[in-house]
């Protein structure tokens, strides 16, 4: 099946224009025109499109997935640069969950820190 840019939207939740804004980072480098130069979309773009938006919010780089993209043009002879790309973002995740992880047990810390306080407060009333 195949979408124009105000179906393909409303398919992923996006805004048009940011899936203009994609396309014009260099994201979507597969988006196909009709003879009137209206974007077409068809199902593996909206795929394409939610992993974007999913890898986003994990901090990745607009240049990596603009450097996935460009590899994938190329054709299957770039997966291992591709899977790299991937690694080397799962390590920094990995790096920066870990560091989450220790923030998270200290305000778990203060948080039972100051319901101690209050409940010593209280006991005092």
């Amino acid at each position: 099946m195949e979408y124009y840019i105000k179906e393909a939207a409303e398919k992923v939740g996006l805004p048009p224009h940011t899936i203009r804004y994609y396309e014009q980072e260099g994201l979507l480098p597969f988006i196909r025109r009709d003879k009137n130069g209206n974007r077409i979309f068809n199902e593996t773009d909206l795929t394409w499109i939610d992993s974007i938006v999913c890898f986003l919010k994990t901090g990745i780089a607009l240049s990596k997935l603009r450097e996935i993209g460009e590899l994938a043009k190329q054709g299957e002879g770039t997966a291992t640069k591709r899977k790299e790309i991937f690694k080397e973002h799962k390590f920094e995740l990995m790096e920066k969950r870990k560091d989450l992880d220790e923030a998270l047990e200290k305000i778990e810390a203060k948080i039972e820190y100051y319901e101690d306080m209050e409940s010593n407060l209280l006991s005092h009333n």
